[in-house]
């Protein structure tokens, strides 16, 4: 496969990605990371930086404002 160019995904709203990585065999790297596609791993990457970002503003690593309410985190009720 080495050479050829994807030419679509197969899958809606998820474009071919021109440079995904150094390695010139993208079939070898998906085959390696089995992860799917290699435009799937670049999505899921940048998903999980995204969330990454949010939870550093978010600081739940951080004691609660206020003590939660009896029972709160107790399922089912």
């Amino acid at each position: 496969m080495a050479g050829l160019l994807k030419k679509t995904t197969g899958l809606v709203g998820l474009a071919v990605c021109e440079s995904p990585h150094e390695e010139p065999d993208i079939k070898k790297l998906e085959d390696k990371l089995q992860s799917g596609q290699i435009e799937e791993v670049i999505f899921q990457a940048e998903s999980e930086l995204s969330l990454a970002r949010k939870m550093v503003q978010w600081k739940p690593w951080e004691p609660l404002v206020e003590e939660p309410p009896a029972n709160q985190w107790k399922w089912p009720i």
